[in-house]
């Protein structure tokens, strides 16, 4: 194994641990003693991929979300647009434990951007590109013709506020929520807009998850 494939490994299995670790007891009670005990390195070793806690979070924050967009859009050039757009959407919901996972960061995530400034631009930026992600699903489908041409930052927008506010009552175990039907609510929207059926694509479900390697 060369030494550029080694640091990207271990690079991995910190900001892996990282995740597991902040979702677990939160971001102010980690510990870099404790990221590097799950991550199997040497303190010395995580201080010199991550110098600071905050750095350190931030980056488990922006591998989270780069994991599940490479997932998502494993054949975003062959599969229909729909069925794209869809697993996006679903991705945006805690709808399996990767994402329960990554759902409890972005938690941790809002309550310190409250609080601290360059939190709060980095949770912006990061805002930005779910923006972009979701918007581009929808513009390709538009250029393709399988959507209907509709206000693009509007429509992604609305998703993500949709998303947001669905993926708390459900992380809040409220009985009023279910996750099918916070699916079915968001696809909607974006459905109604796209021209496209109320149903949710088939063969949209998650692969079976458990963690991240």
């Amino acid at each position: 194994m060369s030494s550029k494939v080694r640091t990207a490994d271990t690079r991995e299995r910190i900001l892996t641990a990282a995740c597991e670790a902040i979702a677990e007891i939160g971001f102010e009670k980690i510990r870099m003693r404790m990221v590097a005990e799950q991550a199997g390195v040497s303190t010395a070793l995580l201080h010199y991929h991550f110098d600071t806690r905050e750095k350190l979070f931030t980056e488990a924050m922006a591998h989270s979300f780069a994991s599940t967009a490479v997932d998502v859009e494993r054949d975003a050039e062959t599969a229909p647009a729909a069925v794209v757009l869809a697993r996006i959407l679903r991705s945006l919901l805690p709808t399996d434990p990767v994402l329960h996972q990554d759902w409890r960061l972005w938690q941790e995530l809002w309550v310190r951007a409250l609080r601290d400034e360059s939190t709060r631009v980095f949770a912006v930026d990061l805002y930005a590109e779910l923006h972009a992600w979701v918007s581009g699903a929808v513009r390709r489908g538009i250029e393709s013709g399988e959507f209907t041409p509709t206000d693009v930052d509007e429509l992604a927008t609305l998703v993500l506020s949709l998303s947001d506010g669905y993926g708390i009552r459900l992380m809040l175990r409220d009985p009023m929520v279910t996750l099918e039907g916070a699916l079915a609510s968001v696809w909607r929207h974006a459905a109604t807009s796209l021209g496209l059926p109320e149903a949710v694509p088939a063969g949209t479900a998650p692969r079976p998850r458990q963690g991240r390697t």
